[in-house]
């Protein structure tokens, strides 16, 4: 987008091309050091039973896009939904957190560092120059 607003929509898209939009004032994004995203999304019940109808064929670690305020997409992998809880919300109202996980790779024996930022050395890489 050439101007600086932004949507106001986080749009999620299957590989398919099938895509549903999410309206940002309804939604709340949480995310751990794993990338584990959780989107707590409050909004009239016909709205959740979209959103639960999108996700029904979904399979677990699908990868999907996900673009938020049309900032461009971004791959996530899909782990779930699961209805939320401990909230005093009107009938008309649901409560829905759609879990999504960043596509990393979360063994640390892929990131351990092999080269240190100390400036000493070992006695046996000193020459005796």
């Amino acid at each position: 987008m050439l101007n600086n607003e932004l949507a106001d929509n986080i749009k999620l898209t299957l590989k398919n091309g099938e895509s549903i939009d999410l309206d940002q004032k309804r939604v709340k994004i949480r995310e751990n050091e794993n990338g584990l995203m959780a989107i707590s999304y409050v909004a009239p019940f016909f709205e959740t039973m979209d959103l639960e109808n999108f996700f029904d064929e979904v399979l677990t670690s699908e990868e999907l896009s996900m673009n938020i305020a049309d900032t461009g997409d971004f791959t996530v992998r899909f782990r779930g939904m699961v209805d939320g809880k401990g909230k005093e919300l009107p009938e008309s109202l649901s409560h829905k957190i759609i879990l999504l996980q960043e596509p990393v790779n979360l063994d640390p024996r892929e990131n351990i560092q092999l080269t240190g930022f100390s400036r000493f050395r070992l006695r046996d890489e000193i020459s005796e120059n």
